[in-house]
């Protein structure tokens, strides 16, 4: 005979708030998928930037929106956006454990929370039977949303946001190269900005899979925190722009030996194996996305959306997304001051004094999320090598 199922009532529960929302979860030794219910406690930053994306999202519709929290867990993401936001319409709680249904229905009801379904269904099937919906279909997995992102294609509506957790950075990044080109169709590359590269597979990926049902992305927000990458994406609709949209596709070519890079557009286009500055081979990652990864006009809504609400990592959060907004007319990729140095044999100037005399060149120099010390330019590797070299000696 098999074991009896657990009800809430057998387990040691915790109590916790996230903004102005309350849930029970059974106790667990360790964040994994092996926990009775899943919640993850850091993804709390996570949940409050969406909040600010989907309200921000929702101003700018201008009425109700519909959304789809597709891996539920404890429920903490799709009651949050009920309770949290203003003017949604019904929210969809989908996961395909029945504990985690049971808990979700007790977070609703501590919440006294209306309007929202739970569902127990395999995702990618849950999607493709509630076609055009959804405004918001959330995607945050254990892992890769890879096999979910071709039901999602086909679900999502003209004018919806898409929102993707990939948590096996690892692949994306390059540390695994062949689970990134099996998952993402993609080559990575491990460089001193392969969390940069990680986003723009995974967002390269997104626009190749949606393309097959005439739809392509607007990127409104995308970053690279800890464990994870998160991008937020507006789906629009029709095969002459998904075409033109297709041109941001490409690669990025890097040489290790000098740290020279360029980027070339198109699936298949000729690309250069040879470095233009030092003559070593170079290394191509991709196909990736090579258009805006950040809109600075929806992270400056988002920004302002956060005075009127209640979340705890209000300041890390902020701090994050005045960065984001920072980069959204930055260069494509970033260079890391110390492993610029390492290769100069040369100990590393101030930081602040590389990003004035770049700029008093007339460069562009801009610091990114991705890593503290990583100087975002247009200038060629020579003048960035030749400057930091000048202030060294001086």
């Amino acid at each position: 005979m098999g074991e009896t199922e657990k009800t809430h009532n057998d387990y040691n529960l915790v109590t916790i708030t996230e903004g102005t929302t309350k849930i029970q979860f059974p106790e667990f030794d360790k964040v994994s998928s092996d926990a009775p219910v899943f919640y993850n406690p850091h993804m709390e930053l996570n949940r409050d930037i969406s909040i600010l994306a989907l309200q921000t999202f929702q101003k700018e519709q201008n009425r109700p929106i519909a959304i789809c929290d597709l891996f539920g867990g404890s429920g903490i993401r799709g009651i949050r956006y009920k309770n949290e936001i203003d003017s949604t319409d019904t929210i969809s709680i989908n996961d395909i454990s029945e504990t985690a249904n049971e808990f979700e229905k007790i977070n609703v009801e501590l919440n006294n929370l209306q309007d929202i379904n739970i569902y127990n269904h395999e995702a990618s099937a849950f999607l493709r039977s509630h076609r055009g919906e959804f405004d918001v279909i959330d995607i945050d997995p254990f892992g890769t949303p890879s096999p979910f992102l071709d039901a999602a294609g086909y679900c999502a509506r003209k004018n919806s946001l898409l929102c993707v957790t990939a948590t096996d950075t690892s692949a994306l990044c390059g540390t695994y190269k062949e689970p990134c080109i099996r998952k993402y169709n993609a080559k990575p590359y491990k460089s001193e900005y392969c969390h940069e590269t990680g986003i723009r597979i995974l967002t390269g990926y997104v626009a190749l899979t949606l393309a097959k049902y005439k739809k392509y992305i607007e990127v409104k927000l995308s970053h690279s925190t800890e464990h994870y990458m998160r991008l937020y994406l507006e789906v629009k609709k029709g095969s002459k722009a998904t075409d033109e949209s297709l041109n941001n596709i490409g690669y990025i070519s890097h040489c290790k030996h000098c740290l020279y890079r360029e980027t070339n557009n198109g699936l298949a286009t000729s690309i250069q194996d040879t470095c233009p500055e030092c003559g070593e081979k170079l290394i191509h990652a991709g196909p990736l996305w090579l258009g805006k990864i950040q809109d600075e006009e929806f992270i400056g809504e988002m920004i302002k959306e956060s005075e009127n609400k209640k979340l705890n990592s209000k300041k890390e959060l902020l701090k994050l997304l005045n960065s984001c907004h920072g980069e959204a007319n930055a260069p494509i990729t970033f260079y890391d001051m110390h492993h610029l140095c390492r290769v100069l044999k040369i100990s590393a100037p101030k930081l602040d004094l590389v990003f004035d005399q770049l700029k008093k060149e007339g460069f562009i120099a801009i610091k990114s999320h991705y890593n503290p010390l990583a100087i975002k330019t247009d200038a060629p590797i020579k003048k960035i090598k030749s400057i930091i070299i000048s202030l060294n000696c001086s």
